[in-house]
């Protein structure tokens, strides 16, 4: 079935289908199993993600999930979120034109080796979690929620409270925190879907 949407996403109608196309090709020459998630190919070794290849309006591209690793001798990797995003790096397409087979295809061995060595970005489990006040005071007036908040791990309590400070306005900060309410009492943490897909 995955293999099915895998084909399926390269095959449909696309400026970008040829760049794709080559894309997929460099990656199944390091031996990667193709998988289908988040809406597109991903391309893994014993299960891990190593990267994905997507299409978007403007561009096309490889994510690399780790790719904070790799030595980027070209200077051609971005950071989707500066600040935010930790370990994923992306490389950015507008035309076939643009794909060096030698060049991609160096980048995409690095790191397969790296999955291979273990090489694996892992958040700081040792960091403190300074709730905000929003937050803070939700939990203290709903006790149900806080008995829910501390059932999640130091990680994803940290995220909690990250997509609350992170906001810039106040108006933005009450909506979040309205948001995430029912995703605590139901024990469901922000980046949950991600990570299960």
């Amino acid at each position: 079935m995955s293999k099915d949407k895998v084909d399926a996403y390269y095959q449909k109608e696309n400026p970008f289908r040829e760049g794709l196309t080559q894309l997929r090709e460099l990656a199944l020459e390091t031996g990667m199993e193709e998988a289908y998630k988040w809406n597109g190919p991903v391309y893994t070794i014993k299960d891990k993600n190593v990267l994905g290849i997507h299409a978007f309006t403007s561009h096309f591209g490889i994510w690399f999930f780790h790719g904070c690793f790799l030595k980027d001798p070209q200077k051609v990797l971005e950071n989707a979120q500066e600040g935010k995003t930790k370990a994923m790096r992306h490389w950015k397409f507008t035309s076939a034109d643009e794909i060096d087979p030698d060049i991609v295809r160096s980048y995409i061995k690095e790191a397969v080796e790296n999955q291979k060595k273990g090489l694996v970005w892992k958040p700081d489990s040792g960091k403190s979690t300074e709730i905000p006040e929003l937050l803070k005071k939700a939990l203290k007036a709903d006790p149900a929620l806080r008995d829910s908040f501390v059932k999640f791990s130091p990680y994803k309590q940290r995220e909690f409270c990250e997509y609350i400070a992170t906001a810039k306005q106040e108006t933005t900060k009450l909506r979040r925190l309205q948001k995430i309410i029912p995703m605590i009492h139901a024990g469901v943490s922000i980046n949950d879907k991600y990570r299960k897909a």
